[in-house]
């Protein structure tokens, strides 16, 4: 369960507020008026939900390539204008 703090707080102790999270690998949400904002966690939480964001990621692609109706080839000029949208 992660502890609840608001901004001023972390502000004020952030540096406390960093060791907590890197050292007993707390988990902190900071909230303004009551509404959470973001949160402070360990580097290994970060780096393992980007791992699954990777896999997910990974997934879908194989599924996009094993679907025959996405059988079209693109141009590099086409691919681009797609991901510049």
């Amino acid at each position: 369960m992660a502890t609840t703090i608001s901004v001023s707080e972390a502000r004020e102790d952030f540096a406390e507020l960093v060791n907590r999270v890197a050292y007993a690998g707390e988990r902190v949400r900071v909230v303004r008026r009551g509404r959470e904002l973001a949160a402070v966690v360990p580097v290994g939480d970060v780096e393992l939900l980007e791992a699954l964001e990777d896999e997910l990621d990974l997934a879908a692609a194989r599924d996009a390539l094993a679907d025959p109706a996405n059988a079209q080839r693109l141009s590099l000029d086409e691919v681009r204008m797609r991901l510049s949208r």
